[in-house]
């Protein structure tokens, strides 16, 4: 029986281009200003540290700033440049610049399940953070009362096993009882070896293979009575 759901985000319950094509150019022509702007402040001081640690050279500000640009570019994974992210993206939020997308059938979907007493919880690459001001500022109003709690990649890679057992520990319930979602294979490959069930979202019909996991069109497909 399915007791929590464990989403990811882009792909999933959103839209690829909007993480591609709003919010990486937004924070990538505001990562020099912002940085600029903040330069007296501990808690950036410490994620610019966090980046020359990662590139275990000592970088000059400029510098930090071209790698960080230089992860966006790459869609890296890195923690300090995801939770730079999503303080330039709070600034974008609050200013109305744009709003998060998330699929109607996803909102609809979250919503009934949450009715249903299933427990709902987020998993992404992006930040905490990041993801609490897309799911708290969508044009279907503020979506962050529906879920009990977020993870990012300081629990661990979203392709590793251990990431979601961990996962399930701090959730408190046995994996098979879980049910992740995710366009991604790789991602969902590691939460089965962890236990979980899966679903993998193939929003777009060329995406879709045989798999070793269930497959849905959108959230109105996915079978929670696993």
């Amino acid at each position: 029986m399915i007791r929590a759901i464990l989403t990811d985000i882009e792909g999933t319950t959103s839209s690829i281009s909007f993480v591609k094509d709003v919010l990486f150019p937004y924070s990538r022509e505001r990562m020099m200003s912002f940085i600029a702007r903040h330069a007296n402040d501990p808690e950036i001081g410490k994620l610019l540290d966090e980046v020359r640690t990662l590139c275990g050279i000592e970088l000059s500000t400029t510098q930090v700033v071209e790698q960080l640009i230089r992860w966006i570019d790459e869609d890296r994974k890195a923690p300090p440049l995801k939770a730079l992210q999503g303080m330039i993206w709070e600034e974008g939020y609050r200013k109305e610049d744009y709003c998060g997308h998330i699929y109607e059938d996803a909102v609809r979907k979250l919503r009934e399940w949450k009715a249903q007493g299933i427990d709902l919880y987020v998993f992404s690459s992006g930040s905490v953070y990041a993801q609490k001001l897309l799911f708290g500022h969508t044009e279907h109003g503020d979506l962050t009362p529906l879920f009990s709690d977020y993870f990012d990649t300081r629990i661990g890679p979203k392709q590793e096993a251990g990431s979601y057992r961990e996962i399930a520990r701090q959730i408190g319930l046995p994996p098979a009882s879980i049910l992740f979602l995710s366009d991604i294979e790789e991602e969902l490959d590691a939460a089965k070896s962890a236990g979980f069930l899966t679903c993998q979202l193939v929003r777009e019909a060329a995406d879709s293979n045989p798999t070793a996991h269930n497959q849905a069109a959108d959230f109105d497909a996915v079978n929670i009575s696993l």
